[in-house]
């Protein structure tokens, strides 16, 4: 099985090479597949598995944590760094390179997919890292400010993950070719997304008063907050 995952280590070490085959194992066969086909993959004996990370669960740990590394470093491009505009450079590259995120992505539908506090816990990574690279585009004048910036982070999350289940479900990924997931994915919809995130959508403001008006900006704000109706 062939790995398209990005790694800390340039010449690729056993552990390294361990974590990244268990990577693209679990994208392609979900959370059961055995530690033997992980060891294969990665031109080791399974106790070479146990010796580094100890058991199947601490394995899986170390791809949490490199997944989280991941999504981490896709994000300032899009936002915006502090102190300016995103550079077009650098989200030219992000674009032309999006196949190497097709491991972690479906690694993380994986995890969506099971559910349970893991997912709940890489939700809440992901949200506070949207919330916190917002607005750092916001202080750079790159993004807008919202009303409620921790529900608009929670809100892309929420959309983002919710419409690459929904893609992976109508397209399933090619086990062998991961990065054909995010290839496709992006030629169908980088550039309507684009054209929402960038000139939104609507001429006025009529949708907008409407819902503020029905469901205010709470003043602590969590997604179990039921809906207010109007007085």
């Amino acid at each position: 099985m062939r790995s398209a995952t990005p790694s800390d280590d340039a010449d690729l070490t056993a552990r390294a090479r361990i974590r990244d085959a268990a990577l693209a194992r679990f994208a392609a066969d979900g959370f059961g597949a055995p530690l033997r086909a992980i060891a294969a993959d990665a031109g080791v004996s399974p106790a070479l598995v146990i010796h580094h990370f100890g058991s199947k669960d601490g394995l899986r740990h170390a791809c949490d944590e490199q997944v989280r590394r991941i999504v981490a470093e896709g994000k300032e491009p899009v936002y915006g760094a502090p102190g300016g505009h995103p550079d077009r450079a650098d989200m030219f590259a992000l674009l032309a390179d999006v196949e190497r995120y097709g491991v972690p992505t479906l690694y993380l539908l994986r995890v969506f997919q099971a559910g349970g506090d893991l997912a709940r816990e890489l939700v809440d990574d992901m949200v506070e890292l949207t919330r916190t690279t917002l607005a750092d585009g916001v202080a750079s004048g790159a993004v807008r400010p919202s009303r409620d910036e921790d529900a608009r982070a929670r809100y892309l999350v929420m959309l983002t993950l919710g419409a690459l289940v929904v893609d992976q479900a109508l397209h399933p990924a090619d086990p062998g070719d991961t990065g054909g997931f995010i290839r496709g994915y992006m030629a169908r919809y980088a550039l309507p997304s684009a054209e929402v995130f960038t000139e939104g959508l609507l001429l006025d403001a009529t949708m907008l008063d409407a819902v503020a008006a029905t469901w205010p900006a709470p003043t602590d704000p969590t997604p179990t907050d039921p809906p207010r109706t109007r007085t």
